[in-house]
């Protein structure tokens, strides 16, 4: 519970004022960069949820970060296992494989460092999201930013 509150108190001041935008702009199509909407099901309440997200997409695997550590998409993401990813009217349903956190580390590391640092601004902001640590300390990131793969839904 107290780690709960703590991985929230990190969510920066502006980042729930500008989901409802963003949730908006995303049903209508890719306008905001590598950003998507996961709609997954609540984990008490059982009611779909939808979030803005960062997904990384690279060489035909796809990844979402729970930035903000514990947050309720995360917790019902891992419960679920599942979700759905969409961008304007374009909808996949995913299977959600949590990494562990060497993989997680070297995610951060391998893929999204690189990602990162080739975009003008993406520096700042990670640094704006207070996730510049991704960049500086992989390791210790992977310990309160979780990472889920996203994979084509198992039958």
């Amino acid at each position: 519970m107290i780690a709960q509150a703590a991985a929230r108190s990190r969510v920066p001041f502006f980042v729930p004022l500008f989901n409802p935008l963003a949730s908006r702009l995303l049903r209508r199509g890719r306008l905001m960069g590598p950003n998507a909407l996961l709609t997954v099901r609540g984990r008490k309440s059982g009611v779909m949820r939808a979030t803005p997200v960062a997904l990384v997409e690279t060489q035909g695997r796809r990844w979402i970060i729970g930035t903000f550590g514990e947050v309720n998409w995360v917790l019902n993401l891992r419960s679920a296992g599942e979700g759905v990813i969409s961008v304007g009217k374009h909808h996949d349903l995913v299977s959600a494989q949590e990494l562990s956190l060497d993989e997680s580390a070297a995610f951060f590391e391998d893929v999204l460092t690189p990602y990162v640092t080739s975009l003008p601004i993406g520096r700042l902001v990670l640094r704006m999201l207070g996730a510049g640590d991704i960049i500086d300390d992989p390791k210790a990131a992977a310990a309160h930013r979780p990472v889920f793969e996203l994979r084509p839904p198992t039958s």
